[in-house]
């Protein structure tokens, strides 16, 4: 978290990622060690104005108080809740635990181990840990807080139709928006890799993004992996299923 705001700071006021402008960039932030977030986001957001800043950390979802914070001082925020198969989530977040620990152990207190070993205390009949209950948590509390949204400022989207048919759930979203919607700029949406945060930083913010992404960074389009919400989940060797009440969100979610 920390490096990814040092490089949109970098970035933004010093015109560039590199070592000399990262050291700026924490100038910056000492010199306004006193304000709220909120006050350091609407600097950014001031500065890069006509644009429009986004904001996808998932810690922003991991409390009702979260949301509804972001809510109260960026009223006319839009919020766009984006979807995963139960079971696709799963096993990415076991896939990302796993090549985490070739590097070494991964300490109790990371974030990928608390998700890859969510307790199940708040998930209806959930009696074992595991990412399933983060999914299931993670989402009710979007969709409880996204009662209070008007309609208008809401948009759920499945991550696997927008995979599957980009030049159809692109011009959607554009158009939620009011951003253009011409194949020029759907093209442009469609090259993630053209962002200045769309790859490794230097030393001292290395990352601030998803670490498999920067290595990478694509769109992937395509049909992603089939997966049912009836069955084994891949990740467990015992043949434990998806909790009831996981099947019955994704079920509403449009998952089978």
């Amino acid at each position: 978290m920390g490096a990814g705001l040092l490089r949109a700071v970098a970035q933004i006021f010093f015109g560039g990622q590199t070592v000399p402008t990262l050291r700026q960039a924490q100038e910056w932030l000492d010199a306004r060690a006193g304000l709220t977030t909120a006050a350091v986001f609407r600097a950014l957001a001031h500065e890069v104005l006509p644009l429009t800043v986004v904001d996808k950390s998932p810690s922003t979802v991991s409390r009702p108080a979260n949301l509804r914070r972001a809510h109260r001082h960026l009223p006319k925020a839009r919020f766009l809740h984006l979807l995963r198969h139960p079971c696709g989530h799963g096993e990415s977040v076991m896939k990302a635990a796993e090549q985490l620990r070739r590097r070494g152990p991964i300490p109790p207190a990371h974030w990928l181990s608390k998700v890859a070993a969510y307790p199940s205390v708040r998930v209806p009949g959930s009696g074992i840990p595991g990412p399933h209950n983060a999914w299931y948590v993670g989402h009710a509390i979007i969709a409880d807080f996204l009662q209070s949204v008007p309609d208008a400022a809401q948009m759920r989207i499945r991550g696997e139709d927008l995979l599957a048919d980009p030049d159809v759930v692109l011009p959607r979203i554009a158009d939620w928006l009011g951003l253009r919607t011409e194949a020029a700029a759907i093209e442009a949406m469609k090259h993630p890799e053209a962002s200045p945060y769309a790859s490794v930083g230097p030393p001292g913010a290395r990352y601030g993004n998803d670490v498999s992404f920067v290595h990478d960074p694509a769109l992937r389009p395509g049909r992603p992996p089939e997966h049912r919400l009836d069955g084994p989940v891949s990740w467990r060797d015992d043949g434990q299923e998806l909790p009831g009440a996981v099947k019955a969100m994704a079920a509403e979610f449009g998952y089978t």
